[in-house]
């Protein structure tokens, strides 16, 4: 019993424990629901997969189906953010404890419940429990930003060489003003999905690219999409830039301007019901800041990572800096995606909105569509394999399993990703009548490049899997070690130190 309790313990007390249940509730999900499209169809494991599960496939409610599969992994990922948040911020026990708990009761039951409605029947007390999911991870977003209210003596600023403004801690600022955004931006969503079948039907944003009139609702549908996925990729930022100690003159300008950012382009996706012409033209301006903060943290993160590889190596030089640049691909991998991104999203998505009426319009509207859609899915592969690389950090791989696990993910996400974009806009060089080869090696490389990256996280969730069977192993360190649980059990006191622990 003890032994059970030990390890409850751990999956969902301590940091790690709970990254690790939402990590493979995700991977799970993702295995069982990947089957059922792409080559999967093809090759007839959908039809497998369908007969031994039961699902429930009606063609017309494929629609509902995605968008209750993206909420499930989507509150998973918010959930994961959460941790990593409470875990790196500092904050009372009792508060982290309570904001933890609530997310991860919130997350579990609306992926469950979720898709159970989905996808095993309609059973409405599913539907409800779902919505009832949702909204305790909410009130969650709601203590965590209470918890998070940066203008509270306990935290002012002690170093000065982070940002400040008089004694307030502009990085705990720039957190809560995420927090703050998230929960309006999600209510922007919720209150469209309370005219769910009066006055509002199911659909896919990418359905509407050529739709010369849009309801207010699929307006408010568009912003949620767009200004969620944006907040948490700078939330996965703001966390990343404490893993790496971010600090100094580059700290000091990044925290102002990724606030102002953050609060743009939220405005930006809101005002895309009321003014849809010129909502674009606010989120293009709001960009401008958090790209430059993102970048700011990438300089500073990169001169760490050299500084720390010469220090061990002893070399000096162009080859010698390169070399100790790269010597931690899973350090390494969580910046240089970062960087990466602006290639395979943010520079292509700039360039389709300002050639928009010139090119992409005059392409059918499926070409189109595929923009789009590989658009969003590009953003959320690149912060997912970010949280792979800062989780894979955060336990501790070593030595050459570490090089092997972040070089794999970097290349095969990387080689995947810019496939992907590739065939994006391969209408851009190549015509119709001729696109055939170029889609058939853009699709082989994407497909090997996820491959590679889910068989790595495959091997990550098996090891950890195996470690909690063990009865002293790594799991029973990290939760001897883990800073909040012993807060939380009276064992250690309430300090920055002990609270940033986990973030070193």
């Amino acid at each position: 019993m003890q032994a059970i309790r030990s390890r409850f313990t751990f999956l969902f007390r301590s940091t790690k424990g709970l990254v690790l249940v939402a990590i493979a509730a995700i991977a799970l999900v993702t295995a069982i629901f990947g089957m059922l499209s792409g080559p999967m169809v093809e090759w007839g494991v959908k039809d497998v997969v369908v007969r031994l599960l039961d699902l429930d496939l009606v063609p017309a409610e494929r629609e509902g189906r995605i968008i209750m599969l993206y909420h499930a992994i989507a509150m998973a990922v918010v959930a994961i953010a959460v941790y990593l948040i409470t875990a790196v911020v500092p904050m009372k026990p009792h508060e982290q404890a309570t904001i933890n708990a609530t997310v991860t009761a919130g997350y579990i039951l609306s992926m469950i419940c979720g898709l159970a409605f989905a996808y095993l029947g309609h059973e409405w007390i599913f539907h409800g429990l779902w919505l009832f999911g949702l909204s305790l991870v909410f009130f969650a977003g709601i203590l965590l930003a209470a918890a998070l209210w940066p203008w509270r003596r306990d935290y002012q600023i002690k170093d000065t060489a982070y940002a400040h403004w008089g004694r307030i801690d502009l990085e705990r600022a720039a957190f809560f003003t995420m927090a703050v955004a998230t929960l309006g931006s999600a209510m922007f969503g919720a209150v469209t999905g309370s005219y769910w079948g009066n006055g509002h039907e199911t659909f896919l944003a990418e359905d509407l690219i050529r739709e010369p009139h849009k309801t207010n609702l699929e307006y408010s549908i568009i912003g949620h999409l767009h200004i969620m996925l944006t907040l948490i990729a700078v939330a996965v930022a703001l966390i990343v830039g404490r893993r790496f100690d971010f600090k100094g003159p580059l700290h000091k300008i990044s925290m102002p301007i990724m606030i102002i950012g953050t609060i743009v382009i939220t405005i930006g996706a809101w005002t895309v019901v009321p003014i849809p012409p010129i909502a674009h033209m606010i989120i293009y301006f709001g960009s401008v800041p958090v790209l430059l903060a993102a970048l700011f943290m990438v300089i500073f993160g990169f001169r760490k990572l050299i500084q720390e590889g010469l220090a061990k190596s002893g070399g000096r030089g162009f080859g010698a800096s390169l070399k100790a640049l790269v010597h931690d691909p899973l350090r390494f991998g969580m910046l240089w995606q970062m960087v990466f991104m602006n290639f395979t999203v943010s520079f292509i998505g700039i360039f389709v909105a300002v050639k928009l009426d010139e090119i992409f319009r005059v392409w059918p509207a499926r070409d189109e569509r595929l923009i789009l859609t590989g658009h969003w899915h590009v953003l959320s592969g690149i912060v997912a394999t970010i949280i792979l690389f800062y989780y894979a950090d955060m336990v501790g791989l070593k030595g050459k399993v570490r090089q092997w696990f972040g070089w794999l993910v970097i290349v095969g996400s990387d080689v995947a990703f810019a496939s992907v974009t590739i065939f994006e806009v391969k209408r851009l060089f190549v015509s119709e009548a001729d696109q055939q080869p170029v889609v058939n090696w853009t699709m082989a490389l994407a497909d090997i490049g996820l491959i590679v990256v889910l068989v790595m996280l495959a091997g990550l969730m098996v090891w950890r899997l195996v470690d909690l069977f063990k009865r002293d192993g790594q799991w029973r360190t990290e939760l001897r070690h883990d800073p909040h649980v012993g807060i939380a059990q009276g064992d250690a006191p309430e300090s920055l130190a002990a609270a940033q622990e986990l973030s070193k």
